[in-house]
């Protein structure tokens, strides 16, 4: 049995003690509410099981995956976003970058991957404004738009190009690696959770997150970097060394996309992106830090196996 298989089993044996230990509770304490903690759980197992689903069915399946994701966070953002009636039109094209991107990852265009949305849609975008004929709010509309897509395609997209590597055509290599990425990321986000709230003292950017410490921050980055340490040569071609690498990178910029997107709403003035996941919120609530470790890892690890993926 490959590693990759082991780790899911292993996510899918701790999610059903997590349910089996908040359905205890509730049984146990009927007077405590605890609706939210098994909405979080029940939620798990969907995030969990659709992920594995597109991964064990395949390179195509997985990418098809994500791109329908990065839709969904798209249209989320756009639904929050103070956006004129006229920018309908711009919206129109943003979505259809979205198969092109996911395009040039499955064919492994790098060139054309890296530079299509940053550069090509960059560039296209405000052209298509000013055809419109509106400039109230274009630089407003021209930076919230171009910014969606980075962040909800653009970055997510990388985790199609891990997954259409060529050094990844056995399914259990890409596997591996977008299990590892996805666990580390959500690790750091529970681990530094855990030790704020445990050890929390001294707030880091409080008008923005207060409920961010510099010992929430650090327990995470410990912890995430611990983890990735020995993960990485299990799950993937990383050596340890490597991994502890990954594993700091990933919690620092974790951390970033997480404030990132704290300071988004906390702009708009709302407390969740949306309602999609029950019990955690809106997608872009549940994949802030992704949206930021992702890229970061991809280019890490791009590097350092060159040699190997060329």
């Amino acid at each position: 049995m490959q590693h990759s298989t082991y780790m899911a089993l292993f996510l899918l044996v701790a999610l059903a003690i997590a349910t089996g230990i908040a359905l205890f509770k509730q049984y146990k304490y009927p007077e405590r509410d605890y609706e939210e903690l098994l909405l979080r759980t029940r939620s798990w197992w969907w995030i969990i099981g659709l992920v594995l689903a597109a991964l064990y069915m395949g390179q195509l399946a997985t990418t098809i995956f994500f791109a329908f994701i990065s839709f969904l966070a798209l249209k989320e953002f756009y639904s929050i976003a103070p956006l004129r009636a006229v920018d309908r039109r711009l919206v129109f094209w943003a979505y259809l970058a979205i198969p092109v991107q996911y395009y040039f990852a499955y064919i492994q265009w790098y060139g054309m991957f890296i530079i299509f949305i940053p550069v090509y849609m960059f560039l296209f975008l405000p052209m298509r404004a000013t055809l419109i004929g509106e400039t109230k709010g274009y630089i407003k509309a021209n930076a919230t738009i171009q910014w969606s897509l980075m962040l909800a395609v653009f970055t997510l997209s990388h985790i199609a190009y891990l997954v259409n590597l060529e050094r990844f055509h056995e399914q259990s290599g890409f596997i591996g690696l977008v299990l590892f990425l996805l666990f580390i990321t959500q690790s750091n986000d529970v681990s530094q959770y855990v030790f704020g709230k445990q050890f929390g003292k001294h707030k880091i950017i409080p008008k923005v997150s207060p409920n961010k410490t510099w010992e929430g921050f650090i327990g995470g980055v410990v912890t995430t970097t611990l983890l990735a340490t020995v993960l990485a040569p299990w799950l993937t071609i990383l050596s340890w060394q490597q991994g502890l690498v990954a594993g700091f990178l990933i919690a620092c910029v974790g951390f970033i996309g997480d404030v990132v997107l704290s300071s988004i709403k906390r702009d708009i003035g709302i407390k969740d992106t949306g309602s999609l996941i029950p019990g955690h919120g809106g997608l872009l609530d549940r994949m802030d830090s992704l949206m930021y470790s992702t890229p970061i890892f991809f280019h890490y690890f791009y590097y350092i196996t060159k040699d190997f993926i060329a």
